[in-house]
């Protein structure tokens, strides 16, 4: 392991790029991994960021693709500092509003990706090393209209914390990130004209904030990174009320019977 390498998943835009931007400046990495779907916006990276840019374009929701990833990480035996999985999406709507195949694709990507390339990557990780998987405040509770994705968030965030416990023997730290609203593209593919969708977006922060503080938090030793006073209170509003109670006062932020 000659190599020392971090690989970022949903890298082309939005949080991904943010910690990209955030690990070409760490010296010690060799090799920037970033994937994602967009063999173009990958390549903008790599002329932005520098020779350490690797695209990998790959459709992480496809087991297929994954295995293919999977092959590359065993062949470069590079050692591996930080995975970032942030690919992941949304769609705002009800559940009739998708089709079958549309609802699995997004567990696929939500969670069969994180736990996949976390099992491919942590036998090539060293004490130091850090896993960090992108969460949401939607993990605090179950949410009506977006239901497949606050239940997909609440797996990462329950499986990067007990992760978090098993690794603690290898010296390697797994952190849950839990941020609210991000001014991303998330929206452009989440808003599908539903009639019923999210709407209110409170508390709405830039994505460079939400990755500076989840490195920190990470390299902190923390197995959950939760930015701002107002994912903060939702946070705290989670432990002490019913989930009930909790989805009549999303309903109502969100203008939504």
């Amino acid at each position: 392991m000659d190599k020392t390498i971090a690989i970022v998943t949903g890298a082309s835009g939005g949080l991904g790029r943010e910690f990209v931007k955030l690990l070409s400046k760490e010296k010690k990495l060799s090799e920037i991994w970033v994937v994602a779907r967009n063999a173009q916006k990958l390549q903008q990276l790599a002329e932005e960021f520098g020779t350490k840019i690797r695209p990998i374009a790959k459709d992480l929701s496809d087991n297929v693709q994954r295995k293919e990833l999977s092959a590359m990480i065993a062949e470069e035996r590079a050692a591996i500092q930080y995975l970032i999985n942030n690919a992941g999406y949304a769609k705002f709507c009800s559940y009739d509003d998708l089709s079958v195949e549309e609802s699995i694709n997004m567990i696929n990507l939500n969670i069969s990706a994180v736990v996949a390339l976390g099992l491919y990557c942590i036998p090539y990780m060293k004490p130091g090393s850090h896993i960090i998987n992108i969460a949401s405040q939607a993990s605090f509770q179950p949410l009506p209209y977006q239901n497949i994705y606050s239940s997909t968030k609440a797996f990462v965030r329950n499986y990067t914390r007990a992760l978090n416990v098993e690794l603690k023997d290898r010296r390697i730290t797994a952190t849950a990130v839990c941020p609210g609203w991000i001014d991303t593209g998330l929206y452009e593919r989440g808003l599908i004209g539903a009639k019923k969708a999210a709407s209110n977006f409170a508390g709405m922060v830039q994505p460079d904030v939400v990755a500076a503080r989840a490195m920190r938090d990470a390299r902190r030793g923390k197995d959950i990174s939760v930015y701002g006073a107002h994912v903060k209170g939702a946070h705290f509003a989670s432990k002490l009320l019913p989930q009930k109670v909790m989805m009549k006062l999303w309903l109502k932020q969100q203008h939504l019977k």
